[in-house]
């Protein structure tokens, strides 16, 4: 049953962090959300800003101009903990990955082993824990943005709703934490 449980949390850290790292790297956090008929579509990242034209499907991205500039609140603290969750959450994979029964790294000291699962599940709560407050304080920081903006009655031309990067960010955080529960508190 042990091995079972390891593996299967393996696997789900293993899709979850792969999960944090595209969202991490990607550009759509927020897409333009009009009702009305584009002509473009408009993503927004945590690096850049991309255009895809609808009718030739040529995509421009222009990059932010520095890692340290001023960007706003919300892009430098997803950022910051994005890649803090992600650093975590690999270094949690690799001391799971040695710490799992089937692999012969310390076969003779079972006891570590399990001590080295126990503390890769515990990594990887504190990395999806980051990682969802990343995740969720971008979202929301989107909606308040677009509902002072139709509270005020300001109409800027576009209105930007959460994208597929948010949300991948949200799974794998999620299944981050799913992976740490069960190696933290079903595992023993």
């Amino acid at each position: 049953m042990s091995v079972v449980l390891q593996m299967t949390a393996f696997g789900i850290a293993l899709l979850s962090i792969l999960f944090l790292v595209i969202a991490t790297c990607t550009d759509c956090w927020m897409v333009n959300a009009d009702d009305s008929l584009e002509v473009s579509h408009k993503c927004r990242g945590l690096w850049r800003e991309c255009v895809t034209n609808m009718q030739d499907g040529v995509k421009t991205c222009d990059q932010y101009d520095s890692i340290l500039a001023d960007h706003p609140v919300k892009i430098v603290v997803t950022r910051t903990l994005l890649i803090t969750a992600d650093l975590l959450a690999g270094l949690a994979l690799a001391t799971l990955l040695l710490g799992l029964d089937c692999i012969k790294f310390l076969k003779e000291e079972p006891r570590v082993k399990l001590k080295m699962c126990y503390g890769a599940g515990v990594i990887l709560g504190i990395g999806s824990v980051l990682g969802l407050v990343g995740s969720v304080w971008y979202a929301v920081d989107v909606y308040v943005e677009r509902a002072t903006l139709v509270s005020h009655n300001i109409f800027l031309g576009v209105h930007y709703d959460f994208g597929w990067s948010c949300w991948l960010g949200m799974a794998g955080s999620t299944g981050c934490l799913v992976a740490s529960v069960m190696l933290t508190c079903c595992l023993y």
